[in-house]
């Protein structure tokens, strides 16, 4: 009897004192991170059979588990990866929306600033000073958008900085958890029980590795998981760790790309396959945002920079050249160069892939000015050896043709604002990236001729017209203007129009004259006429062939009699001609980007408007998925953190089993000294 009281006293004891180092353990670590609360669990021991029925052996502790949920746990992990990526993308686009919205700092300032020195030019056309004012707000502009620029660029390269960073980080954690996962299935094959304090170092390194990439896990039957990311790469497999790698962007150079190592090397992850963490957030944030910034900014600046070269090209500088001065022409049109756009090779291509470029279209004449069809997008050009596809990468149009030269007149039909050539046929397999403003902006400069000299500023038009002195009727010439195409005309001026019975008549032979844009007539000979309507536009057509027709437009207004005529010649010493700086002022309002529907302005705000909007969509999305964080962590902590009050209750509880227990042994042990006292007698 003594035997058994004892046994029975000492297996509560011994239940008594688990209990209470399994509290203390978890009151010691109600702070630590990833703690997971323990218990004990307690079974009965197997009676004895005494013939007079079971007598009980006391308890035993049969193991110490963890309040462990997989599901909460998984739901935590999910929840966290969300809210890293969501942080991390809120953090980056907002310092672009600082720097786009910036007051002082903005494009709007500068932009303004160019157009009033255009409207000071205007005001006075011989005035240096002004133009002298024009070229330093041209300057201005452009080391604004230069300035924007870099200031993306290097961002880009902080991301580069940062993806590198990452990398490691999540090397390290897979590495950790490789070495856990060896510890826990030696220390679980060894004992029979969880390791639980390795098992939450193990979840909590998982759920550390959340806020770097979206990871899921697998159980193995020793204790050890999987971990894999992206749509199933291995970054785990019990033991060992196979990790992620950086690499140079095999499209793009510029860029780095995150890779899965594998016996033949590093293979590279398309971006679309790489969510969650900050891994997550910085790469949807360089493909959502910042390219698209980029190329936006970009756009701004080529538009900018064509549409205003068009229009200088139509002008007369300060020293009387234009582009109807016979040559030698010391004539420069250009006031602002911007690079072509790029295009990168993929440096999977087969072996001799052929070179392929790019250049800006002219743009289009509209409405007296011009405008771009650039798109805030970079392109895929790839081959599959009977034909070429080319994809606008920011909604996936695409475009099919047999060659580069079939797909440019295709794309005449939506032109994209610039055209393809390569010096040979492209093989089947080849692809490259055709980014026709992502860098353009940090690239814009004003033409040092220009900067040297701004006489040359052609602010004048090439042309002027006059009225016979010996006209008897009342009509009168407009000042005339030229379009794309006028410089063919040259060797027609002076040219003497004439009004004859309804007519007007002496247009060079072989030409074309067009009426009110309508479609041309070719003249015969100078005895051919065309109507004459009073007021309506004359336009003796150049070579560009443009809709509606251009070259050297007038009109004649009023009642002429026959014989009256009118003189279209060179604008020669016009000092004081402001017509075409005029019409470049004009663009300051019109539709010239997004194919004749923004205006620079208007662009620009919209492209502020909208990272605007993409930012505090970020920042919603983040605070929802912070809340949502929040409920899972609760929910977890429900069942595996540590209560304070509910642990100090424990204590008390397993206290007082241990002094039960040990009152217990206490007689056990006086009954059998009595019992030897008396067998000793």
């Amino acid at each position: 009897m003594g035997s058994g009281i004892l046994g029975t006293g000492v297996s509560g004891l011994l239940a008594a004192q688990h209990g209470l180092q399994t509290t203390e353990h978890n009151i010691a670590n109600a702070n630590t991170p990833g703690y997971t609360r323990q218990r004990v669990l307690q079974g009965s021991n197997a009676g004895v059979n005494t013939g007079s029925g079971f007598l009980g052996q006391g308890t035993h502790v049969a193991t110490v588990e963890r309040l462990y949920s997989r599901f909460l746990t998984e739901q935590v992990d999910r929840s966290q990866s969300g809210a890293s990526q969501l942080d991390t993308y809120a953090a980056q686009i907002k310092q672009i929306d600082n720097l786009l919205a910036d007051s002082s700092a903005g494009l709007s300032p500068a932009l303004q600033g160019f157009f009033d020195g255009v409207a000071q030019v205007a005001a006075n056309p011989s005035h240096l000073p002004s133009r002298q004012t024009l070229v330093s707000n041209a300057q201005g502009l452009s080391a604004r958008y230069q300035s924007l620029g870099t200031q993306l660029a290097q961002m880009y390269d902080g991301i580069n900085g940062e993806i590198r960073d990452s990398v490691k980080a999540i090397n390290s954690y897979a590495e950790q958890i490789a070495r856990l996962n060896e510890q826990i299935g030696l220390a679980q094959a060894s004992t029979g029980h969880s390791a639980n304090d390795l098992l939450d170092t193990r979840d909590y390194l998982v759920a550390q590795l959340n806020t770097l990439i979206r990871a899921r896990s697998s159980a193995n039957g020793d204790g050890s998981i999987n971990i894999f990311v992206g749509n199933g790469q291995q970054l785990v497999v019990g033991s060992q760790s196979i990790g992620l790698a950086v690499t140079v962007s095999a499209s793009d150079p510029s860029r780095l790309a995150v890779g899965v190592k594998s016996n033949a090397g590093v293979q590279e992850m398309p971006e679309s396959l790489i969510s969650g963490g900050a891994l997550g957030g910085l790469l949807a944030f360089r493909s959502e945002s910042l390219d698209r910034v980029s190329s936006d900014l970009g756009r701004s600046a080529v538009s900018l920079a064509l549409t205003v070269n068009a229009q200088s090209a139509l002008g007369q500088d300060l020293l009387g050249q234009s582009n109807l001065s016979p040559p030698p022409s010391g004539f420069t049109p250009e006031l602002f160069t911007v690079a072509e756009p790029g295009v990168q090779a993929d440096n999977r291509n087969p072996a001799g892939s052929p070179r392929v470029s790019a250049s800006f279209t002219t743009p289009p004449p509209f409405s007296g000015n011009f405008y771009t069809d650039l798109v805030a997008s970079d392109y895929r050009l790839t081959s599959d050896g009977a034909s070429v596809t080319l994809t606008r990468l920011a909604d996936k149009r695409q475009w099919t043709a047999a060659d580069l030269a079939a797909l440019d007149v295709q794309l005449q039909g939506e032109p994209q604002g610039f055209s393809l050539a390569s010096s040979a046929p492209l093989p089947a397999g080849a692809s490259y990236l055709v980014q026709p403003t992502r860098d353009a902006a940090s690239k814009i400069a004003v033409n040092p001729a220009v900067v040297a000299d701004p006489r040359l500023i052609p602010a004048a038009a090439p042309i002027r017209t006059s009225a016979s002195a010996s006209n008897t009727g009342s009509a009168r010439v407009s000042p005339g203007s030229v379009g794309p195409g006028y410089e063919a005309l040259g060797a027609a001026l002076p040219l003497a129009v004439v009004y004859e019975n309804g007519q007007l008549r002496n247009f060079p032979a072989g030409t074309q004259v067009s009426i009110d844009g309508g479609a041309p007539q070719l003249i015969a000979s100078t005895a051919s006429g065309v109507p004459y309507t009073s007021g309506a536009s004359v336009t003796l057509v150049g070579a560009a062939n443009t809709t509606p027709p251009s070259g050297i437009t007038f009109s004649i207004s009023g009642v002429p009699n026959n014989g009256d005529s009118f003189v279209l010649a060179r604008n020669a010493g016009a000092t004081a001609d402001g017509r075409n700086i005029l019409a470049l002022a004009e663009l300051q309002t019109r539709d010239t980007m997004s194919g004749k529907t923004a205006s620079f302005q208007e662009s620009y705000a919209q492209l502020v408007s909208e990272n605007g909007n993409r930012t505090r969509q970020a920042q919603i999305g983040g605070e929802a998925q912070k809340a949502l964080l929040k409920q899972a962590q609760e929910s977890r902590d429900s069942l595996s953190g540590v209560n304070l009050d509910e642990e100090a209750a424990n204590l008390i509880r397993y206290q007082q089993a241990y002094q039960a227990s040990a009152k217990a042994l206490q007689i056990a042990t006086d009954l059998f000294d009595t019992i030897l006292g008396i067998a000793g007698r």
